[in-house]
């Protein structure tokens, strides 16, 4: 005789039941785990695509002011959604709202010019994102970890001749805010401010630029970070950071004159290239104004970079008939004793008498051949500019222009050179009105012939 089974006894009538239930917890918790994980970076897509919104609308923004301000057009308006955030124009003169500080500089005459503009922005801001036109260009800020991007580039051009820079300045000061679209207009006078030629505000502001060789473009922004990017990734320019002040610092040069010109006091020499025989041709025609001849007690031809100093010094030697070298070379960065000197095994022919006298000296003959001078001092190095082993304590000949391809590299390698000409002591011997220099060499090719500068003014409001 079978036995009765109680109802409670079996699980199996309630087993499909927790197996629905646990289904539907574990899609909840996967849910939950989506919507905690996901949500943040949804909302994240839908700020950028918010923000990408306004960079396109503030791109075609820049392209309307670019016609305003270059006289295309007196008038444009883009339309822009704000979508939460806001927009407002900072006119030039309000504080930290940008500025660009232009200089123009020749280092032989202590020359230098330098004027100021204010760039004002036009600017959206949501949350920590920022979206700016500033200076005829187009900034992005991602916020404190993001850094900033350029979107549109600005009208500040170069190609390795020519430096055109159209400063776009905002006025105004108005803002809006909201959810829905606004109106940016902008007006001009289309009457550009000329700076730069203009022989009004300087005799030396003239093209070619023969004046100057240097100009430095100081930015001042909250987007100076993305100014430098887009500065460095145009061919023939140097840019550093001045991170306190929010500074981004471009520098342009200009090419000295290459060639047989007159003689001067002052010769300058641009960056060569770092190559094994940068320079093709360093030679001078001298010729004696005195009446005593060609007969320099120490003439120097000079140049100082920095701690390091480069010094070709010629003596007569028997009687006035000829022209002894020596060639010093030292760097104070590396030590007050780090010191190298060459004479020449030969001496440079003088021809004429008196007057009529008259001598080439050429720095670049290799078959002029200098000897090292060892150093007298204790603790000085004899080499120090050399690589290992190529200069022992003497016996070490190389030719004049071994010396000035090896100095010359040294020398310009951070920046251009003067060379400072002329006697020392007594007399200059030399008419500078007959001699000449000679000089070719090849150039890193970062060096303005041309330069345009303008202020453009653009009246900006938003409604």
């Amino acid at each position: 005789m079978g036995t009765k089974q109680r109802p409670f006894d079996s699980c199996k009538a309630v087993s499909s039941v927790v197996g629905l239930l646990l289904m539907y917890s574990l899609a909840i918790v996967a849910v939950g785990i989506i919507l905690v994980y996901n949500v943040p970076v949804l909302n994240d897509m839908q700020d950028n695509a918010k923000a990408q919104k306004v960079e396109q609308a503030f791109t075609v923004m820049d392209s309307r002011m670019s016609k305003v301000a270059l006289g295309e057009s007196p008038r444009q308006t883009t339309s822009v959604s704000l979508m939460g955030g806001g927009i407002s124009v900072n006119g030039a003169g309000e504080a930290e709202r940008g500025t660009m500080t232009i200089q123009i500089i020749n280092t032989t005459t202590n020359m230098k010019e330098e004027f100021n503009c204010s760039l004002g922005t036009v600017e959206y801001v949501k949350d920590d994102r920022k979206i700016a036109y500033e200076g005829g260009g187009v900034w992005s800020d991602y916020g404190p970890k993001g850094g900033t991007v350029m979107v549109s580039p600005p009208e500040f051009h170069y190609n390795g001749v020519t430096l055109t820079l159209p400063i776009m300045t905002v006025n105004g000061n108005s803002t809006a805010s909201g959810t829905g679209n606004t109106a940016i207009n902008v007006i001009s006078d289309n009457h550009p401010y000329v700076l730069y030629p203009n022989t009004s505000l300087s005799v030396n502001r003239t093209n070619p630029t023969e004046h100057l060789d240097k100009v430095i473009v100081y930015i001042k922004s909250d987007y100076y970070k993305a100014w430098a990017n887009y500065a460095n990734s145009m061919t023939y320019t140097s840019t550093t950071l001045d991170d306190e002040n929010k500074t981004a610092i471009v520098s342009f040069t200009t090419q000295p004159p290459m060639g047989t010109q007159p003689l001067t006091s002052k010769l300058k020499v641009g960056q060569v290239c770092q190559i094994e025989h940068p320079v093709n041709e360093f030679n001078f025609y001298f010729e004696a104004v005195a009446p005593g001849g060609l007969n320099p007690d120490n003439y120097a031809v000079t140049a100082i970079s920095g701690t390091r100093t480069l010094s070709y010094d010629l003596q007569k030697k028997l009687g006035n008939k000829q022209l002894y070298l020596e060639v010093t070379y030292e760097d104070t960065a590396a030590g007050s004793n780090y010191i190298e000197k060459w004479k020449g095994q030969i001496n440079y022919p003088v021809n004429g008498s008196n007057a009529d006298q008259n001598s080439t000296v050429d720095f670049t003959n290799d078959s002029f051949m200098m000897e090292y001078i060892p150093p007298t001092k204790d603790g000085s190095d004899p080499d120090f500019s050399w690589p290992d082993d190529e200069i022992d304590d003497g016996n070490v000949s190389f030719s004049i222009d071994d010396l000035t391809q090896h100095y010359f590299k040294l020398m310009t390698e951070d920046s251009p050179i003067v060379f400072n000409i002329g006697t020392n002591t007594g007399k200059d011997p030399v008419d500078y009105s007959t001699s000449e220099v000679t000089i070719d060499y090849c150039g890193l090719g970062n060096y303005i012939t041309y330069l345009h500068i303008t202020q453009n003014e653009l009246d900006v409001t938003v409604e």
